[in-house]
């Protein structure tokens, strides 16, 4: 077990969850609970987070809909160490594969899920500056294109399955190129920080091997005011109730 002193222990959900996360490094913050928000999945079925780094996304979507079967794949065997850790610590039962994505474990392969969710890291390898701590720097800049990642996620669903990502804006339109011919009824859902600007980031939801049309929502807005101006999160009361009380994103999609 690692020392204590290069971890901390956070509060998720307004405290409904504790999460062990390195002190320095990658942590996780909003956008996993935001993508685990967004999953319409419901208790029976079962979901496969790809790159589930400590388990924050698997864990919030078993703190919201009970009855899942939860399984995660992350590469990082520190960060899946710390997934199975978290799990045992909230009492929600996750399988957590230490592997790549792009080269999964056959008794995986082998099955199809209902549910695939994914954070993939937002950056293209070479653009920007490195970060100093390479377990940030995997989190946040790809190695593997994110071409591969909505590939594996795409042949790992069940036919009618919902594919369900968090992405940068920017990296819209390369994801349409991959998911198009192999999935549909499209719901993209810009997250802007505040009214008035631009998103930065979107959740998306696809179902496989479905040609219903794509719709583009209504910007889902973080914070209030034109500025932070206060001590405080200054979440606006409709992601409050996502971020703090663990509230579904179903509504707006």
């Amino acid at each position: 077990m690692p020392e204590d002193a290069h971890f901390t222990e956070d509060g998720f959900l307004g405290g409904r969850l504790r999460i062990v996360q390195p002190r320095d490094g990658y942590r996780a913050a909003t956008d996993p609970v935001l993508l685990a928000a967004a999953v319409p999945a419901v208790a029976g079925q079962s979901v496969l987070e790809l790159g589930c780094g400590t388990g924050v996304a698997a864990l919030c979507l078993g703190a919201r809909v009970p009855g899942l079967s939860l399984c995660g794949v992350e590469r990082d065997p520190a960060s899946a160490g710390l997934a199975r850790r978290n799990a045992v610590l909230n009492a929600i039962e996750v399988r957590v594969i230490e592997a790549d994505l792009a080269v999964l474990p056959p008794d995986i392969r082998a099955l199809t899920f209902d549910h695939v969710i994914a954070n993939p890291p937002y950056f293209i390898a070479g653009c920007g500056t490195d970060a100093v701590n390479a377990a940030r720097a995997a989190a946040l800049r790809e190695e593997t294109p994110l071409a591969v990642w909505i590939d594996v996620a795409l042949r790992r669903l069940a036919p009618g399955g919902w594919l369900t990502m968090i992405q940068r804006a920017e990296r819209l339109p390369e994801i349409l190129t991959c998911l198009s011919g192999r999935a549909g009824s499209l719901a993209i859902l810009p997250i802007a920080s505040r009214s008035g600007r631009p998103a930065a980031r979107i959740v998306l939801r696809a179902r496989k091997a479905d040609r219903g049309p794509a719709r583009l929502l209504a910007p889902f807005i973080l914070h209030e005011g034109s500025m932070h101006l206060a001590g405080g999160d200054n979440f606006t009361p409709d992601a409050r109730a996502i971020l703090r009380d663990g509230a579904s994103l179903a509504q707006v999609f």
